[in-house]
């Protein structure tokens, strides 16, 4: 058995030319209470250099002098990626972005009536044309342009059909749907994605989820099955609120669950992780799907006996795949196999006839409140082998 038969059921996106950019530089910053250095960006742009992200958007050069400089540093650095910069629909911000000697930008306006009527105190006509004018100076100045209609997801789908043409016509790359509350749903946003791929000539469509709800990841596979080509993401799904589609919970959904072929370098996916968590300052959760210290770690003895025969009777994927790695974890839950196993780790010996003392005395252990590590085990293989 190989890990493809796993997912033998789950229907292929058949995308071979679809693509992620990632945004942990710039909306990953926007969490509240993170700030990276110029160096912390830097390691972290070449990172996701390394991993093979086509797109990197580094930041966003109308926040602040050291914004621009942090983002020229990186555009300079000759990366294969590309190297973008968030701009509003303002000529002033482009040229900041210009400034930087960034590749290209995304530019954003909302469209929603809900931001304005209450952000922007300005009507839907008006916004289309800023808008337009954003996309037409960028263009005219040799840059990538993705045309970003902010709160998508809120915005009628007749509004947001006509201005995405409209960008197309103006010369935008590509044109993003934005959730920018993450109140969409998988229908909804395959439903837009398919929407706009049925009115657009050659412009690609960009998803951007974020996670109030949990649907991040789904939302932004089913944008690419409603014929999205690309998807926006941050390293351990760090931002706003509840964060953006984490990059690696997409990049190994897409890769394993849905067979998409990418030369993506997975094997950093770790490492990478643990460079945000560490710079960002977030900790994430010993669970947390893909990148967590402890979602290869087996403990109940029904597992590790299977696991010791196959790791894939309860893994969805290897973990050397993406640098992580397993291991048995002794307590309560666990057997003779697990016991038996971390015995030849050690390189310890305890008498066949004894080996079911050394698991009660295991268990008992943990029970009475104590972690069973190397060091502890060693100990509780002493007092069995004294015995």
């Amino acid at each position: 058995m190989n890990w493809k038969e796993v997912c033998q059921y789950n229907p292929k996106l058949n995308l071979e030319d679809c693509y992620i950019y990632d945004t942990t530089l710039r909306d990953g910053e926007q969490t509240p209470g993170v700030c990276f250095s110029m160096e912390q960006k830097l390691d972290i742009a070449k990172k996701l250099d390394e991993l093979g992200v086509k797109q990197i958007e580094a930041g966003f050069p109308a926040v602040s002098k050291s914004e621009i400089e942090n983002v020229k540093k990186i555009a300079n650095e000759g990366l294969n990626a590309e190297i973008l910069a968030l701009s509003r629909a303002l000529q002033g911000d482009i040229d900041k972005a210009l400034s930087c000697d960034v590749d290209g930008i995304i530019t954003f306006i909302a469209a929603s009536p809900l931001h304005l009527k209450y952000k922007l105190h300005k009507s839907i006509e008006e916004v289309e044309e800023m808008g337009m004018k954003a996309v037409e100076y960028a263009k005219d100045h040799g840059l990538f342009v993705a045309f970003s209609a902010e709160d998508a997801t809120r915005t009628p789908i007749e509004d947001l059909v006509r201005i995405h043409k409209n960008a197309e016509e103006h010369g935008a790359d590509r044109v993003h749907i934005a959730d920018t509350t993450g109140c969409g749903t998988p229908q909804s946003i395959q439903y837009i994605c398919s929407e706009l791929s049925n009115n657009l000539k050659k412009a690609h469509i960009g998803v951007h989820c974020h996670n109030d709800f949990g649907l991040a990841v789904i939302n932004s596979i089913y944008g690419l099955l409603g014929g999205a080509k690309a998807a926006s993401t941050t390293v351990n799904g760090i931002g706003e609120r509840a964060g953006n589609a984490p990059l690696e919970e997409l990049l190994l959904t897409m890769n394993v669950l849905y067979d998409v072929k990418t030369d993506l370098n997975i094997s950093i996916i770790k490492e990478l992780s643990t460079m945000v968590e560490n710079y960002s300052g977030i900790k994430i959760p010993v669970n947390k799907p893909i990148v967590g210290d402890k979602v290869f770690y087996h403990e109940s003895g029904i597992h590790v006996d299977a696991v010791i025969e196959n790791p894939l009777t309860y893994e969805p994927f290897l973990p050397e795949r993406i640098g992580q790695k397993r291991e048995i974890v002794l307590g309560k839950h666990s057997g003779c196999s697990a016991v038996e196993s971390k015995l030849k780790e050690l390189g310890l010996e305890v008498p066949k006839d004894r080996i079911w003392d050394l698991v009660k005395k295991v268990k008992t252990t943990r029970e009475g409140g104590e972690d069973i590590d190397d060091e502890m085990f060693i100990k509780i293989v002493d007092i069995i082998n004294k015995k």
